[in-house]
């Protein structure tokens, strides 16, 4: 299944829109795990079981991996910003 979400409001209701208090993953409960990007406004997320790597790179910031199974964080610094940030 593939959506488009950035947030998910406290009555459920879903939103591609970026709304800094209300990010989905905080919601998720698992049990698998779900690694995503595409959400640099928020930066690096850690949930127990949701990790948001997305650091910014192409606009300057980090590279992050996570090298599975022990889900330990790796990050590097952007060689340059290869893109204006826009919001």
């Amino acid at each position: 299944l593939m959506m488009n979400m950035r947030s998910i409001f406290p009555d459920g209701t879903v939103t591609s829109k970026f709304f800094n208090n209300w990010p989905w993953a905080r919601l998720w409960d698992g049990p698998q795990t779900v690694l995503f990007g595409h959400d640099a406004d928020r930066g690096l997320q850690q949930y127990e079981h949701a990790i948001g790597l997305d650091t910014g790179c192409v606009y300057g910031g980090r590279l992050t991996a996570c090298i599975l199974p022990e889900k330990r964080l790796v990050s590097v610094n952007a060689r340059r910003a290869y893109f204006q940030y826009r919001r």
